[in-house]
């Protein structure tokens, strides 16, 4: 497959360290160029699943959500938070695809295959769900950071006064004030709130996103004709999006609801503030009761927009990322 060549290296081929670094590089380069271009369906989606045990819904559905962001937070209200989900986005794909690729040469090593041999979907599937889990551990912080940012907006009273977006902005903390103020008043390891639920997503959304992306570039080589010369076959670009595109798909639909209480567990105290020292409630007692306000519906809140941005979003970062290996790697 395209998307892992330095896996397929011979005895001669590039050392671990310089596989690492273009992993590193790359996957930082296609998930931050993606993060842009999703961001603000990112952001709707977050709102979306915030309010899932509120009584009242601010939003009617994603549409809604995006229309009132724009009118009461303009432009920067649909990129807020985006630093955090910048440099999550650099740390998810470059710790996705070194860790999935390392992964595949353990399993290697393990098994006594050559770097040569191409592994079977059930050996990548082992090596997704590995560099999933290993992604979730630095993806927890960043993104409670990003989903409290997030949902600011929401609770200042500025919102209720047209044309007030202005002043609302200045007066609300950065991503270093939120880390700050989730360090001072949890402790260290108040960071990894709500990492039940994107160790649950990762591990099993990993595997869904590389199985699918495999599975699909496997089906579009195998129409190519062999080379002449025996060389090895490659995606051509649009096979890398199409390919992406179906992984995007497949990534955030297997495992939603996992992302959505996630979410509602991240953003509490901001949506609906506890009193001091009352802990945090938790994954399972979140899932329950978000089940019983709505149903498979409020587990799935934001999905629709979410699947339709990450069909252009995947499919741009293995374009990205298979190029950029193909031309330099």
């Amino acid at each position: 497959m395209e998307a892992a060549p330095d896996a397929l290296a011979g005895p001669d081929g590039p050392s671990v360290a310089v596989r690492a670094a273009k992993d590193i590089s790359f996957g930082s380069i296609a998930g931050m160029t993606a993060k842009v271009f999703e961001h603000p369906f990112d952001l709707t989606k977050v709102r979306l699943q915030s309010q899932v045990l509120d009584s009242t819904a601010r939003f009617s559905g994603p549409l809604d959500c995006l229309t009132q962001t724009w009118k009461k937070e303009g432009v920067r209200g649909l990129y807020r938070g985006l630093p955090a989900p910048i440099v999550g986005a650099m740390a998810e794909n470059a710790s996705l695809f070194l860790s999935y690729n390392e992964f595949q040469n353990v399993i290697r090593s393990y098994t006594g295959q050559p770097l040569s041999q191409e592994l079977s979907l059930g050996q990548l599937a082992i090596a997704a769900a590995g560099a999933g889990a290993v992604t979730s551990f630095f993806l927890t912080p960043i993104e409670l950071v990003k989903c409290k940012m997030q949902v600011q907006m929401l609770m200042s009273p500025e919102l209720s006064i047209p044309g007030a977006s202005s002043t609302a902005f200045q007066k609300l903390p950065g991503p270093i004030s939120v880390l700050n103020n989730i360090v001072r008043t949890s402790g260290f390891k108040g960071l990894w709130l709500g990492h039940t639920g994107t160790l649950i997503r990762e591990t099993g959304g990993g595997v869904a996103w590389f199985i699918s992306k495999e599975a699909v570039a496997r089906f579009l080589l195998s129409r190519h004709p062999p080379a002449e010369d025996g060389s090895k076959r490659h995606l051509a670009a649009w096979e890398s999006a199409v390919s992406g595109a179906c992984a995007g798909v497949a990534y955030n639909f297997a495992l939603f609801p996992a992302d959505t209480v996630k979410s509602t567990v991240q953003t509490e105290a901001e949506m609906r503030p506890r009193a001091p020292g009352e802990p945090y409630p938790s994954f399972l007692g979140t899932a329950k009761a978000m089940y019983k306000a709505q149903g498979l519906r409020g587990l799935y809140a934001g999905c629709g927009i979410t699947v339709a941005r990450a069909v252009p979003s995947s499919a741009l970062i293995f374009l990205i990322y298979d190029g950029l290996n193909r031309r330099l790697g």
